[in-house]
């Protein structure tokens, strides 16, 4: 899964209509009759339906076989980026039709697509990379698909977080996908601070250019916790960088915005930070029910010895959730 940071990357086209490619066969191709029954073989007939196809995050070798035979036998394939999907067509031999679906144009483009869907055809949904529907617009489709009575089928494959979350050597078991935090500070605090007592690793997206201060604003609000920082996931230039919060924003504060995917990896809460998280909450529900929240804030913060900042994002968040 690519980013999205916070939209996607624009597709094959620049407006907002869906473009129809046939890609050209492979070159040098078996031609013998042996080689196509085998081909026969691998490509089953389908049953009319929306099929969701993961796609490699990066090493093109991570398709699976039924991802192979899924794609190489439906009617059409929507792409996120179709310039990345007919790379990988091409490099597996595949020649089927492709058109556009990406987050511009996905409400024209998905009334399309449930038509030819609700007219009997098959469609393989890709993003560009990675899992369709993680951090990706086709929850939409998928969503109008059921309420017209298609059949939604799910190819599973690779995903960035989870591969993140293998390599972390953090608990794999609760854990929470965040998807991407917010771009502004404002809100991407009040978004941590409401993540404080959660009893679970956390998967988080973040852009390159991003990242230094989104760790800053974590190690603020989390403490220092254990984490991982993987970026290019499966490819040549594969990179995790393990240790606290606090150290890995350091770090990324003083080097330049690195390149490629990413994807943070963040322990859950200790004991004391738990207990600390849930003294604060409880404080501050007393506070705000007598008084107006920078009043409640700034007698809180006294009381505790907090930083004001962290009271008022975890106020703000109880204040929201109220």
């Amino acid at each position: 899964m690519r980013r999205k940071s916070p939209h996607k990357r624009p597709g094959q086209r620049g407006d907002d209509t869906p473009s129809a490619t046939t890609l050209p066969p492979r070159a040098g191709e078996p031609r013998d009759s042996n080689a196509k029954d085998e081909a026969r073989q691998m490509t089953p007939a389908l049953t009319p339906g929306l099929y969701l196809v993961a796609t490699p995050i990066g090493n093109a070798a991570d398709i699976s076989l039924r991802a192979l035979a899924v794609l190489r036998a439906v009617d059409l394939i929507a792409a996120e980026d179709t310039r990345v999907t007919a790379k990988l067509l091409a490099i597996h031999g595949l020649a089927r039709p492709v058109v556009s679906y990406r987050e511009a144009n996905a409400a024209t483009a998905g009334e399309d697509l449930v038509r030819r869907l609700a007219a009997g055809q098959s469609i393989a949904l890709v993003s560009d990379a990675g899992t369709p529907l993680i951090a990706d617009p086709g929850e939409r489709l998928v969503t109008a698909a059921l309420a017209a009575g298609v059949a939604v089928t799910a190819v599973p494959g690779p995903s960035a977080p989870l591969a993140a979350l293998l390599l972390s050597g953090l608990p794999t078991a609760p854990h929470f996908f965040l998807g991407f935090l917010p771009a502004r500070a404002t809100e991407r605090r009040r978004v941590i601070a409401g993540l404080r007592a959660l009893e679970a690793t956390l998967l988080v997206l973040e852009a390159p250019h991003r990242l230094a201060e989104g760790l800053a604003d974590l190690a603020a609000l989390l403490g220092p916790r254990p984490a991982a920082v993987a970026r290019e996931l499966t490819k040549r230039f594969e990179e995790v960088r393990r240790g606290p919060l606090d150290a890995l924003a350091r770090h990324y504060a003083a080097a330049p915005p690195p390149k490629g995917e990413i994807v943070l990896v963040i322990a859950p809460p200790g004991p004391e930070p738990r207990a600390a998280a849930l003294d604060l909450e409880a404080a501050l529900r007393q506070a705000l029910a007598r008084m107006r929240l920078p009043e409640a804030v700034r007698q809180v913060a006294a009381e505790t010895g907090l930083p004001r900042r962290q009271v008022y994002d975890r106020a703000l968040a109880l204040k929201n959730a109220q």
